[in-house]
């Protein structure tokens, strides 16, 4: 009787993990296609201005691959770049300087916001002051971009064009992050394919619905609706800083888009498991709203969603054939819509049916992302660390 009824407890796991397969598959606004890219667009008849802020912090090492990017834009219209130097101890602010220098293109400005003051999280104060520095231009326009994307000489002209032609407040892309380690290569498809379904690209760009988000690397935003939506006044204490952007927008009534970039790069690379693990525990709990009711849901739905499925196979060589069936068709549907996102990052297919493992790693920098919270730890940008959001006081 007990081995009956574990049998069918197997089974029926499995049986769950196979029906949220088919759920994601067509119920998630197609979150695995990667089709989602610059929507068409026509040339404004007059090009409006637009100012680039730049948030860095001891960037001297990726700037040289990134700043001349931006420097050469070929935009018709008038366009500055305003690099925020936050406080760097390696150069970055006069090695801007040189390569403007040494390049040209288009007007820089190298300026420091100072310490931030409390209730500031991550790179917002610098993003902050260097706002406050366009809006002196009066500008149409801004584009927040990070210290490491490399823009291709079309880009800034590309995402004007693109704004003006939907009526988008904001169009973000997510930048093509490096893979060339083999950390690279089983962690960072994985990375835009877990946030491509969390927010589906589609449902962001689609009016009346709440999906919201943005890739902190590439934001075309309004200036009018920045000032509006009091960006980014009304998200200094967001860790994950580019989301809560694109919810202040819509929540001020704006219109909102996100999609992978064809030409835009990040150039800063993560090669040891260290750096990604990081990278994604620095704010995953964040992501949560600190809540460990939501920690323990998400870690109940990454086990059933992709650990149960290969378990389940392993079951069958134990002799449960209907939950390796099972299991095996749910890792299927997994592994068969990993693929656009392998492809759009020139991977080879054989690393799809690995996702299991990388689930398994974002399972234990997600537990540990709220360690580090309840620790008190609190956010880090660049060697800073913040107070735990839940700690700073609103000051309205």
């Amino acid at each position: 009787m007990g081995q009956t009824a574990h049998v069918s407890a197997v089974v029926w796991t499995a049986a769950g993990s196979l029906a949220a397969w088919l759920w994601l598959l067509l119920c998630q606004g197609f979150f695995w296609r990667t089709d989602v890219r610059l929507p068409p667009s026509r040339d404004p008849g007059a090009w409006p201005s637009v100012c680039v802020v730049v948030p860095a912090r001891d960037e001297a090492a990726v700037l040289p691959a990134s700043l001349p990017s931006l420097l050469a834009q070929e935009y018709p219209g008038r366009a500055e770049v305003f690099l925020v130097d936050d406080g760097s101890t390696d150069g970055t602010g006069e090695l801007a300087r040189e390569l403007a220098r040494r390049t040209g293109g288009l007007p820089l400005t190298v300026d420091s916001p100072g310490e931030p003051p409390a209730g500031w999280t991550g790179k917002l104060w610098a993003v902050r002051h260097g706002i406050g520095l366009a809006r002196a231009r009066g500008p149409e326009y801004l584009l927040l971009t990070d210290a490491d994307i490399a823009h291709a000489p079309d880009g800034l002209r590309r995402l004007v064009a693109a704004a003006r032609t939907g009526g988008y407040d904001v169009v973000s892309q997510m930048a093509r992050l490096r893979v060339e380690s083999l950390w690279e290569r089983l962690v960072v498809p994985a990375f835009v394919y877990f946030f491509a379904q969390l927010y589906p690209f589609r449902r962001i760009g689609k009016d009346g619905t709440r999906t919201a988000a943005a890739a902190g690397g590439c934001v075309l935003l309004r200036a009018d609706t920045a000032a509006r939506a009091r960006i980014p006044d009304a998200i200094r204490h967001a860790v994950i800083d580019d989301v809560a952007l694109a919810r202040a927008v819509k929540r001020a009534g704006g219109r909102v888009w996100l999609g992978l970039a064809d030409r835009a790069d990040s150039v800063r690379p993560y090669p040891r498991l260290h750096d990604l693990w990081h990278m994604v525990a620095r704010s995953a709990y964040a992501q949560l709203r600190h809540d460990p009711v939501v920690l323990a849901g998400t870690v109940a739905g990454l086990a059933l969603v992709y650990l149960v499925p290969p378990a389940a196979v392993i079951a069958g060589a134990a002799g449960n054939p209907v939950a390796a069936v099972l299991g095996g068709a749910a890792w299927l549907v997994m592994t068969g819509t990993y693929l656009p996102m392998l492809r759009y990052y020139r991977q080879p297919p054989w690393l799809a049916p690995l996702l299991p493992f990388t689930a398994f790693l974002y399972l234990l920098m997600t537990v540990d992302s709220a360690v580090r919270h309840h620790r008190g730890r609190g956010a880090a940008w660049k060697g800073r660390t913040y107070a735990r959001p839940d700690a700073v006081p609103d000051e309205g």
